[in-house]
């Protein structure tokens, strides 16, 4: 990423997360970058205003926040802006959409985590392909390991100078424990399945973010697309739950109290999902809980369906 000297970078997120501490702090402070650090990224309508003041043209930020940065601010707002970063989570394409239509800005969306310090790849505007998170970092090693029932791709291992030197466990303190995966020591197991296209890479989702359904593997992201079509203004949420007769239910936790389940189906159809990707419940939680990323807190909001169907309340 072609950032230099001469751009400001304007920074809200939060340096406890591994993502602003880099990209927010550490980047600047050894390239010789000016930039501006705000408190919160919660501040939707100050922060574009203070981007417009401050002169800035780079900002790295979450989709979460993109999207309500988008709706607060004047299309004039970001008119400095030469690079916009995504990170954290995974880029919708109706936030994608809404900041090439309302400021003419691509968003280069990356990947990591926190083990890996934290960026594993990234788009940038040399090397770019809408929908992927871009190519491995130089020097990174990248393999898929088969997972049963996925009928593409697998889940993303790692290798590379940037994955940490270990965990320090509670358990043992004092005793760093090396990253090691099935495919030997050094190697990280990312959670994350991923597919490998011409170098890019391509995020199906978290393993964990997966529901099992009649025997086919669901993201749990397609749920919650689907919903983001049927009510872009509002958030929504997509849970896996036991279930005797299939395996696993989707059930979905939407702030939009009218949200149907026929709006679910029309917008299933316009974007070619399957039947089973539609929740076979819908809940009304609102607000739905965030991590101080703008990430959906997901143990928070199962624990809050959970005791609403057990209060047997919709």
């Amino acid at each position: 990423l072609d950032v230099s000297p001469a751009d400001k970078i304007f920074s809200a997120m939060p340096v406890f997360h591994s993502f602003g501490l880099m990209a927010g702090f550490l980047l600047p402070a050894v390239s010789g970058i000016r930039v501006f650090l705000y408190p919160t990224p919660l501040h939707y309508a100050v922060i574009p205003e203070l981007f417009y003041d401050r002169d800035a043209t780079v900002m790295f930020a979450t989709p979460t926040f993109l999207r309500h940065y988008a709706r607060r601010a004047h299309p004039y707002d970001f008119r400095r802006t030469r690079l916009l970063v995504a990170g954290a989570e995974k880029l919708p394409a109706e936030v994608e959409q809404v900041w090439m239509e309302k400021f003419g800005l691509r968003i280069y969306e990356g990947y990591g985590a926190t083990e890996c310090s934290p960026v594993i790849s990234v788009c940038t505007p040399l090397r770019y392909r809408r929908g992927t998170v871009g190519e491995p970092l130089p020097l990174m090693e990248v393999r898929l390991e088969p997972v049963e029932g996925l009928e593409e791709g697998g889940l993303l291992h790692v290798r590379g100078p940037n994955v940490m030197l270990g965990y320090l466990r509670e358990s043992a303190p004092g005793v760093l424990e090396p990253p090691s995966s099935r495919f030997g020591p050094g190697w990280y197991a990312t959670g994350d399945l991923a597919v490998i296209e011409d170098g890019f890479l391509r995020l199906l989702g978290r393993q964990k973010r997966f529901a099992k359904v009649a025997g086919e593997m669901i993201s749990l992201e397609l749920p919650e697309r689907i919903a983001s079509l049927a009510s872009p203004d509002r958030l929504h949420a997509a849970i896996a739950r036991p279930d005797p007769a299939r395996g696993e239910m989707i059930l979905l936790a939407t702030e939009d109290p009218s949200l149907s389940r026929e709006a679910l189906q029309e917008a299933a159809r316009a974007l070619g999902a399957p039947e089973l990707a539609l929740p076979r419940r819908i809940l009304h939680v609102e607000p739905l809980p965030l991590l101080g990323t703008g990430k959906l807190d997901y143990p928070r909001i199962s624990a809050l369906v959970e005791e609403r169907l057990a209060a047997g309340g919709r």
